[in-house]
Parts: structure tokens; C-alpha cells; sequence
């Protein structure tokens, strides 16, 4: 479960099924680099968050409805900061970045200081991806 999880914290994949409009933003479904677990980006009360909602391995299950990402709020220039993102396989949060691009979202984690940051890029998943339940 650590494994897909983490894959979720450095995620991408391809886009099917979106509209123009939802395509545009950091709302949405994102599959992981891996293409092995995808997260929901959701408003709430206007930052974002985002929990693991698709696995491809049943064996990850355990993972479904895991909050990974929170508090990240707009920074007014499309970007999005100021938030964490969990990574599992060290059990801790890190501060967090995104920055969409279309069908793409750059996903920038980072320690206090985005200089020793690690960068991912992250895939819009179709909006009728079928969910895992928790």
C-alpha cells in the first residue's frame, strides 16, 4: 500500500473524457506517473484537497479515500501553494505546488525551500474513472 500511495504523491497519466472547462484548473482526477492510482482534486472551503479514489491493484484497497494532499490555496497567478501533500513511504507531509497545464498538472514537493524540491507530473484521468471504494 506504501508503494501505490507514494506513486499517488508522484502521479501521471492520460486524459480521456474531460471537459474544456475542468481541463483547465487542478480540479478533477489525476492517475500517477505510474499509472497505477489516480487522485480526486476537490474545493474545500476554497483550498484544495485531494484522496486516493482509484487503484489498479485490488491489494491497495486499503488506500481508497486516503487524503494525501490539503490546504492548498490559489496564489492568484494559477499556481497553487502553500499546502502539503503526504507521502507514505516516510509517513510525513510535505509542502506542495501545482501548477496545472491543460491535461497536465506539475506537482512540486518540497521541504521549506523549493531549491531541494522534487518535481512530478501529473495526467487528467477521465471523469467516469471507476472508483474504488475505502
Amino acid at each position: 500500500m506504501r508503494t501505490l500511495l507514494k506513486a499517488c504523491f508522484v502521479a501521471a497519466a492520460a486524459i480521456v473524457g474531460t471537459s474544456a472547462g475542468a481541463a483547465e484548473g487542478p480540479l478533477g482526477i489525476w492517475y500517477d506517473h505510474t499509472g497505477r492510482g489516480a487522485v480526486e482534486i476537490t474545493d474545500c472551503d476554497g483550498s484544495l484537497c485531494g484522496k486516493v479514489v482509484w487503484v489498479q491493484d485490488p491489494k491497495y484497497a486499503k488506500g481508497c479515500g486516503m487524503q494525501i494532499i490539503g490546504n492548498v490555496k490559489p496564489m492568484g497567478d494559477g499556481t497553487f501553494d502553500e499546502g502539503w501533500i503526504y507521502d507514505p513511504d516516510k509517513d510525513a507531509k510535505f509542502d506542495v505546488e501545482l501548477v496545472p497545464q491543460g491535461d497536465k498538472m506539475t506537482v512540486v514537493g518540497y521541504a521549506g525551500v523549493k531549491f531541494l524540491s522534487q518535481t512530478f507530473t501529473w495526467t487528467r484521468a477521465p471523469d467516469n474513472l471507476q472508483r474504488c471504494t475505502s
